[in-house]
C-alpha cells in the first residue's frame, strides 16, 4: 500500500531476465521505482557508476521514498521466492541478468548462464553495488565452479550478515 500512494501503479515489478541455458523467465520484486523508471534510464545513463554491462547511480532520483528502505534491506527481493518456487530461479545462483545485457556478453561471461540464477550470490555478500562488472562476473563463475550444499550454506548465511550491515546496498 505505500508503494502505491508514493507512486500509484503495481506493487510488483516483473521484468524479463535471463536464466540457465539462456532461458527467459519473469522475475518478480516489490516495486521500488517510479512507474516511468526506464524511460528516466535514458537520460541517467552519464551518471551511471558501474563499469560493464550494470547501471547503479547513488542517490538515484527514479527511486521512491519506501524503495530507499525496501532495498537497503533488501525487501524487494521477497517476491522472488515465487520465482525459486515455480523453478526459474534458485536460493543461490548468479543473479539473472537482463536480456539486453547478455545481448552485450562476451563468450566467457556467457558461462555466468552455466547455473541457475538465485536470489543471492557471492556478489550479494561480498559488497553488492560497490563490486565492478568484472569481478562480479569471476565471483559468478567461482560459485558455478564450487557449488555444493555447503557453498549455499556458506552464501546464504553471509547473505543474512550482509542485509543486516546493509553492506553495498544503496
Amino acid at each position: 500500500p505505500v508503494i502505491y500512494l508514493q507512486s500509484p501503479g503495481p506493487i510488483f515489478f516483473k521484468q524479463t531476465r535471463v536464466g540457465k541455458n539462456g532461458r527467459t523467465f519473469e522475475i518478480y520484486k516489490f516495486r521500488s521505482m517510479y512507474m516511468d523508471a526506464e524511460e528516466r534510464k535514458k537520460e541517467l545513463m552519464k551518471e551511471n557508476e558501474m563499469d560493464g554491462l550494470m547501471f547503479k547511480m547513488k542517490d538515484d532520483p527514479r527511486i521512491i521514498p519506501i524503495g530507499k528502505f525496501i532495498r537497503k534491506y533488501s525487501i524487494d527481493e521477497l517476491p522472488q521466492f515465487f520465482n525459486v518456487l515455480n523453478g526459474s530461479m534458485s536460493l543461490v545462483g548468479p543473479r539473472p541478468p537482463l536480456p539486453k545485457e547478455v545481448e552485450k556478453y562476451t563468450p566467457y561471461q556467457m558461462h555466468r548462464l552455466d547455473a541457475k540464477g538465485g536470489i543471492t550470490c557471492y556478489w550479494q555478500c561480498s559488497g553488492r553495488s560497490n563490486i565492478m562488472f568484472d569481478e562480479w562476473v569471476e565471483l559468478d563463475l567461482k560459485y558455478i565452479r564450487d557449488r555444493s550444499f555447503a557453498t549455499d550454506a556458506k552464501i546464504l548465511f553471509r547473505t543474512v550478515g550482509a542485509v543486516l550491515r546493509r553492506d553495498g546496498a544503496e
